[in-house]
């Protein structure tokens, strides 16, 4: 059984689905990508909600968006070949390092 932080993890998953399927939908103008992106974002905030049923929001929101932001950009970069720099790396650290501190202070 997955637990929450389980939920928490395959809804960071989903949301790097659905905004990876989101770039490819060309506005929507693409049925499949969109489709996927719709339901990926679905998912995303479905497992989020299981998630805050016993977990603080404070938490989990941070962790989510954060997750998915620096897994869209990780992807972006290595998958799409995205450009990169400094400040971009740096950037995509911080969000990490915070999801890290976020997590052990909630522990």
């Amino acid at each position: 059984m997955v637990n929450e932080w389980g939920f928490v993890a395959l809804a960071v998953a989903a949301e790097i689905i659905a905004a990876l399927a989101l770039r490819f939908s060309h506005g929507f103008s693409k049925p499949v990508p969109t489709a996927l992106a719709l339901v990926a974002f679905g998912l995303a905030f479905y497992l989020v909600s299981l998630a805050l049923v016993t977990l603080p929001v404070s938490t989990v929101y941070p962790v989510w968006a954060g997750g998915g932001t620096a897994g869209v950009a990780l992807l972006g970069v290595i998958a799409l070949r995205e450009k990169t720099g400094l400040w971009k790396s740096i950037g995509i650290v911080m969000v990490v390092v915070g999801i890290v501190v976020l997590n052990m202070v909630s522990m």
